[in-house]
């Protein structure tokens, strides 16, 4: 199975589909599956970007709602998680997973499913340790405050990720696990990322959620984003335990490293995303204790025998099928030739998926409940353990660092073939252009990016 690997998508979706399209043409391959690790920003129309925690001059329309709208469908089937600039509004309603397009599944807010034969976990959202052990209380509209949080990840969906026990083959967070640079060749990411050396000497760069989960999960492949770069690690767990390779990438951005091809061995296809049984058990199993206020969560305690909620699952499953819900509209999709300035809040609708979901685990609708105070806590003066603001527009964009790869030879092979492919290729494609193929670390990958 060929799987395209994306970092950053800032809602740049035709540029990340016209460059799998460019590979595939190119290289006379059919790319399976495109993995996005966050910040995709599935803007439906103007009222969403309310809810993105972007400053106002970086709030653009960009292409999501074109797929939204039916106006075009993704060619490949995409899997997502959220990040920390996101239309936060509409991945709360599907807050269990569903599709946020044709095509475009969304993970959840936290979620299992699988392609084929392959096992996709995810989380979304970014870590921060005064916000972690809080319950989901942010409700659309969101004010200064609630914007920021809403996007922070919850102990409680950890939690439930924490439960897994059937192996997991890919794993997606936005933020990277706290000490994974350990694994891999840091001093020449900080070459790079000069602002990274303290965190990463200090050990706070990173999640300490996503930490915990890849040393319980130990998936085959750890996928993430967020701090606009690239980055391999290779873990190993234990003494000849198994191995998790972990890739970071970049931002959709001209010459920017974002975009690789992973070849992963699996069953023959065709394939499309199915729920997973075990991950629907857990759902089920934790839902009664689903923190919706700004209270502490208090499920620490919870039992969990998921053998009866395996049963109903599996018999349901056999039923109707393991294919999600279908995808349904629930807001009017943007119309650039009646652009709408002044919009007033409509509430958050029921989306027809979660509604469906529910009813599938007989469990009860519970995203709108408003029931109890949901203030934000007061402000605090307490650092978070590391930044969170990595701008659309990086510090570093403009230094002019060049691309150093392992060896002096490697890097002027490298970089004739990328000469000689822009100029044979890039006329064809108004300017895009596979880069290179290599192997690094046990993954055999593309590296693609775009030429301005």
């Amino acid at each position: 199975m060929k799987i395209a690997v994306e970092g950053c998508m800032h809602g740049d979706l035709d540029k990340v589909y016209e460059t799998i399209k460019y590979i595939e043409n190119t290289r006379n391959i059919k790319i399976d599956l495109l993995l996005c690790c966050g910040d995709f920003q599935a803007v439906r129309n103007e009222k969403d970007m309310e809810s993105l925690s972007v400053p106002p001059k970086y709030r653009e329309m960009k292409s999501f709602w074109k797929y939204y709208s039916g106006q075009e469908v993704a060619p490949v089937p995409t899997v997502f998680i959220g990040g920390n600039h996101e239309a936060s509004n509409y991945l709360w309603e599907l807050y269990y997973g569903g599709w946020a397009a044709p095509n475009i599944y969304f993970l959840g807010l936290a979620g299992v499913v699988k392609f084929g034969n392959i096992r996709i976990g995810g989380l979304s959202g970014i870590y921060n340790a005064r916000h972690y052990h809080l319950g989901h209380h942010e409700r659309p509209p969101y004010n200064d405050s609630t914007i920021r949080s809403v996007y922070h990840v919850r102990e409680y969906d950890v939690h439930k990720l924490m439960q897994i026990e059937e192996p997991i083959d890919i794993f997606l967070s936005h933020d990277w696990p706290l000490g994974i640079t350990d694994y891999g060749n840091w001093r020449e990411l900080v070459r790079h990322k000069k602002h990274f050396k303290d965190e990463i000497q200090q050990g706070t760069l990173g999640s300490k959620a996503a930490a915990q989960l890849l040393e319980k999960l130990k998936p085959s492949y750890w996928f993430s984003a967020h701090l606009h770069c690239k980055f391999t690690a290779l873990v190993q767990h234990e003494e000849g335990g198994p191995m998790t390779k972990f890739l970071a990438l970049d931002k959709c951005l001209p010459g920017r490293k974002f975009l690789q091809i992973v070849d992963i061995e699996s069953d023959p296809g065709p394939y499309e995303v199915q729920y997973d049984e075990e991950w629907l058990a857990i759902t089920r199993k934790f839902n009664c204790v689903f923190p919706l206020t700004i209270k502490r969560g208090n499920f620490g305690n919870t039992q969990l025998d998921t053998q009866d909620c395996r049963q109903l699952v599996r018999s349901r499953l056999e039923e109707r099928g393991a294919r999600p819900c279908e995808f349904a509209q629930t807001v009017p999709t943007y119309n650039p030739s009646h652009p709408v300035s002044n919009t007033t809040f409509s509430g958050c609708p029921r989306n027809p998926q979660t509604v469906s979901f529910l009813e599938l685990l007989d469990l009860p609708y519970v995203l709108d409940n408003t029931s109890e105070s949901r203030d934000s806590p007061a402000s605090s003066t307490l650092r978070d353990d590391y930044s969170e603001d990595i701008p659309i527009e990086d510090e570093d964009d403009l230094e002019d660092v060049p691309e150093v790869d392992d060896t002096e030879t490697k890097n002027e092979n490298q970089g004739l073939l990328v000469q000689r492919l822009t100029e044979i290729y890039s006329p064809l494609v108004e300017g895009w252009a596979v880069v290179i193929l290599l192997f690094h670390e046990a993954l055999v990958v593309s590296e693609v990016g775009y030429l301005a």
